[in-house]
């Protein structure tokens, strides 16, 4: 099982050394450091993995096999802030723990993991210790040779100081230590990892990755830039979906319907008969990631609505019956999107994505002025919304208003992305929309969570209404569900007053 860790560091040029730590300054003069404490030399010996063009280098992340030292073993470093990246730890094996393979599988894809670099390090380490012989850092000086083991030759060498502070540690500790060392004449390094700079003076004839994208000119560029951001976010949010980690889901969910909505929304500047069957695979993507979201959302609405009902008027076993009826589908839609995640589909989508971005499929329109190419597709999408609230309040109470409102909250958030995709061009009125529909959302969203918990409380009360218990409760619950929903569509026609006329400034 792997073990994860939040690692934070910064990296320093140092002169050569003998390798017993004579480089490294005298930092007993650090504000809070009591104690500078010789941990010995330790001899490290890793070897780092990508693909043959580089894609896990590229991106910041480094997977290592290392022998040597107190952490042997796997390691898979994933960028999370400038100097700060997640470290993930699995034991010393001779093959790649399929943990980890995962977890870089929307970057290496059918790609083959090859030994890339040979690092082999003489480790000086010191540990610097408060008062009370608490750990604040550990600093190492560390003379490297690296070796190019594939896709270019050579070695290198260097000598450089890395400061990695304690778990829990407070980050700004790491700003006196930096003082200390700058003082002492040590720059920052400007490799942002060992394996960086091996690759950069091992390989200088190394094959490079497209040119960065430069800042959007006309319509096409600003649509491809949002695709870009989205489609970026859906990748790196990959491994931490694998993991778990909190609302990864809910946020990757939100990318991929992001992407689904601009291709949509300015089918002026991309020819649909290539996107529209993205737009169908995206489609079923978010469906599937909003399986167990769905629920999770439901039961907190739930959980919070009971925990409001006064003890006497709680009928029964529900709390006990709402936990069990979370968590029956929960594993088993956590193992479906774990195969999702590694089936062919969803990879062929990501590399489909990777081509919409470099070879779009680019119309007339995609060269014109952004001011009124994505102003007019905005106000298009904001027509339809004005439409389907319309009809909503025309509607009768009850399940025809329910599908209105609900396909009126679908329509706000497509009008919602394609202004944000607008708003690098068309500035200060963009963003208004962007505000307004967001509100809108929020307000349409309350009703649908609403019917969508009335629903799960009539679900409830036939089951636990067939064990034989009393189910009060679950009516009174669901009387308050229907009360907030009446309450937005109470309040939905002077909010909407107050909002239709959003696109007058476009």
């Amino acid at each position: 099982m792997a073990d994860i860790k939040r690692e934070i560091e910064r990296k320093y040029e140092a002169p050569d050394a003998d390798g017993d730590g004579g480089g490294l300054p005298d930092l007993t003069g650090v504000a809070g450091v009591a104690t500078v404490a010789d941990q010995g030399v330790a001899h490290l010996d890793a070897t780092y993995y990508d693909t043959a063009d580089e894609r896990l280098a590229a991106h910041g992340i480094t997977l290592r096999r290392r022998t040597g030292g107190s952490d042997a073993g796997w390691h898979l470093k994933l960028p999370v802030a400038p100097g700060e990246r997640e470290e993930i730890h699995a034991p010393l094996s001779d093959t790649l723990p399929d943990e980890l393979a995962a977890l870089v599988r929307s970057r290496t894809r059918a790609a083959e993991l090859l030994p890339v670099v040979r690092l082999r390090s003489a480790r000086a380490l010191r540990d610097l210790l408060d008062a009370r012989g608490r750990l604040l850092a550990e600093v190492g000086l560390d003379s490297v040779h690296a070796e190019r083991l594939s896709g270019g030759v050579g070695e290198a060498s260097w000598t450089e100081i890395e400061v990695e502070l304690a778990d829990g540690g407070d980050p700004a500790f790491l700003d006196k230590v930096d003082k200390r060392l700058r003082k002492a004449g040590v720059r920052p390094s400007a490799a942002a990892s060992k394996l960086a700079r091996a690759l950069a003076e091992t390989a200088p004839e190394r094959t490079r990755g497209p040119a960065p994208a430069g800042d959007p000119v006309n319509a096409g560029d600003h649509v491809l830039a949002y695709l870009r951001e989205q489609r970026a976010a859906v990748v790196d949010l990959d491994p931490a979906v694998r993991r778990d980690a909190e609302d990864s889901v809910h946020s990757m969910r939100v990318a991929t319907r992001r992407l689904r909505s601009t291709l949509k929304s300015f089918r002026s500047v991309l020819d649909r008969s290539v996107t529209d069957p993205i737009g169908d695979e995206l489609k079923w993507l978010a469906g599937v990631l909003g399986q167990d979201r769905d629920r999770e959302v439901l039961t907190a609405r739930l959980t919070a609505a009971l925990d409001d009902v006064p003890p006497d008027l709680v009928h029964g076993p529900v709390a006990e019956r709402l936990h069990k009826w979370s968590g029956a589908e929960h594993g088993t839609a956590r193992g479906r999107l774990l195969g999702v995640l590694d089936s062919h589909r969803y990879l062929t989508l990501l590399d489909t994505l990777d081509t919409l971005i470099t070879d779009p499929p680019l119309r007339r329109a995609a060269a014109h002025q952004p001011d009124k190419a994505l102003a007019e597709a905005v106000r298009k999408d904001f027509r339809k919304v004005s439409a389907l609230i319309a009809r909503a309040l025309d509607a009768d109470p009850g399940t025809g208003r329910d599908v209105a409102l609900h396909e009126a909250r679908k329509k706000t958030k497509r009008t919602r992305y394609a202004a944000e995709a607008a708003v690098p061009a068309l500035g200060k009125p963009a963003k208004s929309l962007v505000k307004s529909m967001k509100a809108l959302q929020n307000r349409l969203g309350e009703h649908q969570d609403a019917v969508m918990a009335r629903e799960a409380l009539r679900e409830l009360a036939a089951v636990a209404h067939a064990a034989g218990e009393d189910t009060f409760t679950y009516g009174l619950l669901h009387e308050r569900e229907q009360r907030r929903a009446a309450d937005v569509e109470a309040a939905l026609p002077a909010f909407w007053d107050g909002v239709k006329d959003a696109t007058t400034a476009l």
